[in-house]
């Protein structure tokens, strides 16, 4: 995998610091200085990005409280003949990816995917195993200014029918053997569908983690 630079590492930790202080401190001074460190992490990342600072940095206010990794959740669903769902993203230029998104507030990760199966591509999951707990920033994907934690569930299909919605332009099955090469790489990348298709073929595998 290719290590995410140092100035990404450096920013990510200062805005952290930056949110989680201002999060708890009470002093005017300490206030200044957190929210200083939020736009020095801001002016770093712009400077290695085509994101003016201004906008990173209104990003960054968006964060209140603690700060910690988001969540992420992706499903692998497989067909009775072995093959993975995979949709169009639109936002991506219909880029292929295996259905997901950010977990919401008041669901669990696993109705999450399950919503998210089903909102994304109009077929119904069940769920087999959680195959894999994996750190974005550690996986080769895009930099983000975020520290994310990617959780990927197996999952049978149960019915439903294709359908797109507004994040999502198309459904598509694929073999392990005809996997798209035009994936969503913010979003799933080839080894992960891999890895999936192993936890597929054997079930009794442990759960993956860093």
């Amino acid at each position: 995998m290719t290590a995410e630079p140092d100035w990404l590492l450096w920013a990510r930790e200062i805005q952290a610091t930056a949110q989680t202080g201002l999060a708890f401190c009470k002093d005017p001074y300490d206030i200044e200085r957190y929210q200083a460190l939020r736009g020095l992490a801001a002016r770093i990342l712009a400077a290695h990005t085509a994101m003016p600072a201004a906008r990173i940095e209104a990003l960054f206010a968006t964060e209140q409280g603690y700060a910690t990794p988001k969540v992420d959740v992706r499903g692998a669903v497989f067909d009775p003949e072995g093959r993975i769902l995979l949709v169009r993203e639109v936002q991506d230029h219909g880029r292929w990816t295996m259905p997901g998104g950010w977990a919401d507030v008041n669901q669990t990760p696993a109705a999450c995917v399950l919503r998210e199966v089903t909102e994304e591509s109009g077929y119904v999951a069940r769920i087999v195993k959680l195959a894999a707990v994996w750190d974005r920033a550690r996986q080769g994907h895009p930099p983000s200014p975020f520290s994310i934690v990617k959780l990927y569930f197996v999952c049978t299909l149960a019915g439903g029918a294709p359908s797109t919605s507004l994040e999502t332009s198309g459904t598509g099955w694929f073999a392990e053997t005809d996997l798209p090469t035009d994936l969503s790489r913010g979003r799933t990348l080839p080894h992960q569908l891999a890895r999936m298709f192993t936890h597929w073929r054997q079930p009794e595998l442990p759960t993956d983690f860093e």
